[in-house]
């Protein structure tokens, strides 16, 4: 499975953006999808998931409530809404492939390159 994450920018806080992530691969739809990001000198974190039907989502506490994953397997695309935008929003954020869930990034056989999000105070 090869990702591409988009869909990044400029947005000042209370702002909106929604980040993509097309895969290519026709397992796509049998992988739990992710999103983490990776804020200037700190880990990277997990963000949200999605189960293979999209039936099942996972958030970190930090953004539940703002930030909505979807998936689209017709298209293989995994989709990531984000509302509410804060400044400590600020980071690189990657989208990753599981064959099983997890909030932690060793489980995640694929990577997209990154995509980053500013928000501006």
């Amino acid at each position: 499975v090869q990702l591409q994450a988009s869909g990044g920018g400029l947005v000042q806080a209370g702002g909106s953006l929604r980040l993509s992530c097309a895969a290519s691969g026709r397992t796509f739809s049998s992988y739990v999808m992710a999103w983490f990001r990776q804020a200037p000198g700190k880990e990277r974190e997990f963000v949200a998931a999605i189960n293979w039907s999209g039936s099942n989502t996972y958030y970190a506490d930090s953004v539940k409530g703002r930030f909505t994953i979807s998936r689209d397997n017709a298209k293989n695309a995994v989709y990531l809404q984000m509302n509410s935008l804060k400044p400590a929003d600020t980071a690189v954020y990657y989208c990753a492939a599981s064959p099983r869930l997890s909030v932690g990034t060793l489980e995640y056989e694929y990577w997209g390159q990154g995509t980053l999000v500013t928000v501006s105070s």
